[in-house]
């Protein structure tokens, strides 16, 4: 072997090897992608399910006393289930009187004697459920309706 045969041998072995490396780069930023992908995907589901679980509790404490409209369980965050997933949390937030829109929705098919209209009192809340292990966190925007109840002689 000359000197310009063993020359083009090292170049193209290094060509080879640099192909490789490029391959391999390639395999592994992909691979990690996709691990990083599935596990904010993860999160998000954990972080929902947490938020969906505040919302049935939402909803329970609300329909024992909707006079209190869930006072003393609004800004507090609770733990889902500490024995299976410590790291599912949700938290009650800003629940009370809608901001925007009507406050009273009529019912149809409900009437007294006497003109009074029957409806539903609106109440508006948000709940955040958070997974602290995948650092993830997702707000939902509820709505409840109360009723029905005589809304022409409710005071708002």
């Amino acid at each position: 072997m000359n000197c310009n045969q063993r020359g083009f041998a090292l170049i193209t072995s290094i060509l080879a090897i640099m192909i490789l490396m490029a391959l391999g780069y390639l395999v592994i930023s992909v691979s990690t992608g996709d691990l990083r992908i599935s596990s904010r995907v993860v999160g998000e589901k954990k972080a929902l399910s947490a938020a969906e679980t505040g919302i049935h509790q939402m909803m329970h404490e609300f329909g024992l006393n909707p006079s209190t409209m869930l006072v003393d369980k609004v800004g507090i965050t609770y733990q889902v289930d500490a024995a299976t997933d410590p790291g599912s949390k949700y938290t009650i937030g800003n629940f009370g009187r809608p901001s925007s829109g009507p406050e009273m929705l009529p019912m149809s098919g409900y009437a007294i004697g006497g003109g009074q209209s029957w409806g539903q009192r609106r109440y508006a809340g948000v709940v955040t459920g958070i997974n602290e292990a995948y650092n993830s966190s997702v707000q939902i925007d509820t709505g409840i309706g109360y009723g029905p109840i005589p809304i022409t002689t409710e005071q708002p």
